[in-house]
């Protein structure tokens, strides 16, 4: 019967179920002491007596401790073999310590042989456990022979009984088994969740930082130019990157303690004052209302990479972000010249990835460059 071995630890939501299992499988092992134990206490010589009793409580206690690794998946793959090697040893041990003992119409050894036969599946994998059960049943046959006691009575009990106590003990197993499964199923699908949400975060982080880290840049490399030249505006520039350096570690703030909020209409803003800024000439068209905040909270990383793109891979003198409405359907156009230019280095996240955010948000993502004009379109669906 197959286990879960990575499971980490208890569960406390299985707790009620591996106790009723437990206890179904305590009730199997009582059983297989109980019913040679009858046959041993008909034994008339102490000697024997004895040493059939040593060996079933032997047998019990080493039959326990192997179905206690069944309901047990967190348990260490060597003690799961040590108890697992303590049960063959008490098995073998038995034959010569309960196969002679018992009164002559009691088939004492044959009600270990169907214990043997109803544990092994449980407990190993299944040609392994075929192969012992044969065994099982085969050594009943030969107690049978030597203690000249009915050799198709043994092999009766201890195939017959010992297939019927294996259904019964797979049955209750293979439903602890579902228990495991299904919570370790929602362990995993909990992990997902927590690594969707870290893949979500870092690429808002990116958006925030990309977007902002690039204009620092190029901004530090005009002032760097600028310096020898015309050391006003240098500095200018340089407390341009300043306020950009403040901006993003504020932004970065607010997402790490999830309180920033998508604001369209200012990130708008800060487009148009980055990219004049930095020469190119930009007009907006947008909705004079407020659009939705899904709307906008999937159009402002679009608008962010359009703008690093502007500014990174072109060599843009002008640009245009139209917004508008149509029905449920929010479309943003963003224009430029001189599309040719460096491509996107191999960290940035990009245009493809995008256009797979606004997929799976059931929109679309579009670009074409003709007569040297680069258009970006980004359509997003308002839900309602």
């Amino acid at each position: 019967m197959a286990t879960a071995p990575d499971v980490p630890g208890p569960d406390s939501r299985l707790r009620l179920p591996r106790l009723a299992t437990l206890a179904y499988l305590a009730m199997s092992v009582l059983t297989s002491m109980f019913m040679p134990g009858i046959g041993v206490f008909g034994e008339s010589d102490s000697r024997w007596f004895v040493l059939g009793a040593v060996g079933v409580l032997l047998f019990g206690a080493a039959h326990g401790a192997a179905l206690y690794t069944v309901v047990t998946p967190w348990l260490t793959e060597p003690a799961r073999r040590r108890l697992l090697a303590g049960f063959g040893i008490a098995s073998v041990g038995s034959v010569p310590l309960v196969g002679p003992a018992g009164s002559d119409d009691w088939s004492t050894w044959a009600w270990l042989g169907a214990s043997i036969v109803g544990a092994v599946p449980l407990l190993l994998r299944r040609w392994a456990a075929g192969a012992a059960m044969l065994a099982a049943t085969v050594v009943s046959a030969a107690v049978a022979w030597c203690t000249r006691g009915s050799v198709a009575h043994y092999v009766a009990v201890t195939a017959g009984i010992g297939l019927g106590v294996a259904a019964v003990n797979w049955l209750q197993v293979w439903f602890w088994d579902l228990l495991v499964q299904a919570q370790q199923g929602r362990a995993a699908q909990a992990r997902l969740s927590v690594t969707e949400e870290r893949l979500r975060f870092a690429q808002d982080v990116h958006d925030l930082l990309g977007h902002s880290l690039s204009v620092i840049a190029l901004k530090t490399e005009l002032a760097a130019r600028l310096a020898p030249v015309d050391a006003e505006r240098a500095g200018r520039e340089a407390g341009e990157v300043q306020r950009l350096a403040a901006s993003a570690l504020t932004e970065v703030r607010e997402a790490v303690h999830g309180y920033r909020t998508i604001d369209l209409h200012e990130q708008l803003a800060a487009t148009v004052q980055v990219l004049r800024s930095c020469g190119v000439r930009c007009t907006v068209t947008q909705p004079p209302g407020e659009l939705a905040p899904d709307v906008a909270f999937q159009l402002v990383p679009v608008l962010r990479e359009a703008s690093t793109n502007v500014l990174r891979h072109s060599r843009a003198t002008w640009c245009t972000i139209d917004i508008t409405e149509e029905g449920d359907e929010v479309r943003m156009t963003v224009t430029n010249d001189a599309a040719a230019g460096a491509r996107p280095d191999r960290h940035s996240f990009g245009l493809r990835g995008m256009a797979d955010r606004l997929a799976a948000a059931h929109g679309r993502l579009r670009t074409a460059t003709t007569d040297g004009v680069f258009t970006l379109e980004a359509t997003v669906r308002a839900t309602r």
